[in-house]
């Protein structure tokens, strides 16, 4: 039987690699030692291990020597050993030839063990940072609650209003780290492995057809509301460069307040109005909204759209720096306005809303996984909710706080209490034109999508046009008759809430405790409150009055 060879412990140190790829090119046929050598060396060795322990040890000699022989061959069998008691040896076997010279040692396994060093210190290059990973959760967030967020600090009241963002920004960042942990231990190691698949896995197809459902009506409600929104956006963006020419009008303010029928706080200012039978903004744009839209919602490939994802950013950037030139102009004007608010008494609108301005928990996980310091998520994770979390308190408090007139007057669309002529204002309303008409063709794929699944056809050409008229024509129907944006995303947020962010990760998790056998009764009450806290606030929207 031929003896294995090893280096001594001087040569061993200088010869280390860090990487353990390396090692395949180490096990090539080569070696400084000869067999003989080594066999001598190895019963040296063997002598010299009769330690104190073994001697003065109740186990009998023969328990001594089968422990030596389980040492060397543990030592031979790993290149490197982290006991410090234990000496690395690098081990070189080969049964079809007794030459070890280093002519054996061939370039193809050198450049082979090369290749795997470099490939594995190359970074994937679909994975990114960190800082790329906490603004790609923060931008996905951000949507159309930016400019509903002060209305709904309006009516839940300043103080109210802040505890209320604060609890539920660490719930949903909570509940969304959940999905992180439970995908972690019971996820099929791929990044689509999303909430419904983790219901199938740990909860049965029905939650997966139940996750399924709650997601078409985040969508659905997600499409109406951006189809209000560019119905607006178009109303008044024509009427602008119409009006730019022919108007005379001079406006001593640039703030209106449409809910009192013109009175302005203490100023009484006639609220344009620039309808006709062919140009209404609850009459006829919603249809001639379609006639550009419909045609986008067809095509093959919809990723063209997604290259303009930079204008949300762009989009919330522009928003924060309006709301902050108009707030510093306005100054402070919280003090000098009469009470007309109901601190409290609506709160359920805010958190409603709260509901879906943090909800990002249907795709959270494909988000994180493109990680590329997956120890980091949590971090990541947390940064990004702060950041969303300051975002929205800046949006909604400062301008609360800073708007001249009475609170009562704020809009679920902060742009509707601008006077059309106002420059700014202008230019938002052409800025977020552009960027809700490229991303609603991907919204509306992505509830195609989901709707097929449910669908018992097959998906074809016809099937998808059916589809995509069905939404056109719902979408219609809500910009005509209900077209208050906060009523819709404060109603979608809490329904899809009640599943999405507090019943579906709470019961996962709970499952995932009960089959690792660490469930108890603390954690079980724990979860139960999260999700009566989501029972809750969705019965309470029921109670509010418009």
């Amino acid at each position: 039987m031929q003896c294995t060879r090893s280096r001594s412990a001087d040569d061993l140190s200088q010869g280390s690699t860090e990487s353990s790829d390396s090692y395949a090119a180490l096990t090539s046929p080569s070696s400084d030692y000869s067999d003989c050598e080594f066999c001598e060396e190895r019963k040296r060795k063997y002598n010299s291990l009769r330690s104190p322990q073994c001697k003065t040890s109740y186990l009998n000699p023969v328990s001594c020597i089968t422990r030596y022989y389980n040492t060397m061959d543990r030592r031979e069998t790993e290149p490197l050993v982290t006991s410090p008691s234990a000496v690395p040896v690098y081990m070189s076997v080969t049964s079809e030839s007794d030459s070890l010279g280093p002519g054996e040692f061939s370039s193809s396994e050198i450049l082979a063990t090369h290749k795997r060093i470099e490939n594995q210190r190359k970074p994937d290059r679909r994975k990114q940072s960190s800082l790329v990973t906490i603004f790609s959760v923060w931008n996905t967030i951000m949507g159309s609650s930016l400019l509903t967020m002060a209305w709904g600090v309006e009516r839940a009241g300043l103080p109210v209003a802040l505890v209320l963002v604060a609890i539920m920004s660490a719930l949903c960042l909570y509940t969304a780290y959940v999905l992180l942990r439970v995908h972690k231990r019971h996820g099929t190691g791929s990044a689509t492995c999303e909430v419904p698949a983790l219901c199938r896995i740990l909860l049965g197809q029905t939650a997966e057809g139940i996750a399924h459902v709650f997601s078409l009506i985040v969508l659905f409600g997600a499409n109406i509301v951006y189809w209000i929104l560019i119905t607006n956006f178009l109303y008044f963006t024509v009427n602008y460069f119409v009006d730019l020419t022919s108007n005379t009008t001079d406006y001593n303010t640039t703030l209106l307040c449409p809910k009192h029928d013109g009175v302005n706080g203490s100023l009484i200012i006639p609220v344009p109005n620039y309808d006709t039978p062919y140009w209404g903004l609850h009459s006829t744009v919603p249809v001639y909204v379609a006639v550009i839209v419909f045609p986008l919602l067809n095509f093959k490939n919809v990723s063209f759209f997604t290259k303009f994802n930079s204008l949300g950013t762009l989009s919330v950037a522009y928003l924060l720096i309006f709301v902050l030139v108009k707030s510093i102009a306005w100054g402070v004007n919280i003090e000098t306005q009469p009470t007309d608010a109901h601190p409290g008494q609506d709160a359920a609108v805010l958190s409603g809303m709260l509901a879906l301005s943090f909800y990002i928990h249907n795709i959270i996980i494909t988000i994180m996984s493109n990680n590329d310091r997956q120890e980091n998520n949590g971090r990541d994770l947390t940064i990004a909710f702060i950041l969303v979390t300051l975002t929205y308190i800046l949006v909604g408090g400062v301008f609360y706080i800073c708007f001249p007139l009475a609170k009562s007057c704020i809009e679920d669309n902060i742009l509707n209490n601008f006077e059309m002529h106002d420059i700014m204002t202008a230019v938002a309303r052409i800025l977020l034109l552009f960027q809700v008409v490229t991303v609603y063709p991907l919204v509306a794929y992505m509830l195609r999508c989901e709707a097929i699944l449910l669908l018992p056809f097959q998906d074809n050409r016809c099937l998808t046009i059916s589809i995509n008229t069905g939404i056109v024509a719902v979408c219609i129907v809500a910009a005509c008759f209900c077209p208050n944006i906060g009523t819709i995303i404060r109603y979608t947020g809490a329904v899809s809430g009640l599943v999405h962010i507090f019943a579906l990760p709470s019961l996962l998790q709970v499952r995932s405790l009960q089959l690792r056998g660490e469930l108890s009764l603390t954690k079980a009450i724990l979860y139960c409150s999260i999700v009566l806290c989501g029972a809750i606030n969705l019965v309470m929207q029921f109670f509010i009055k418009e």
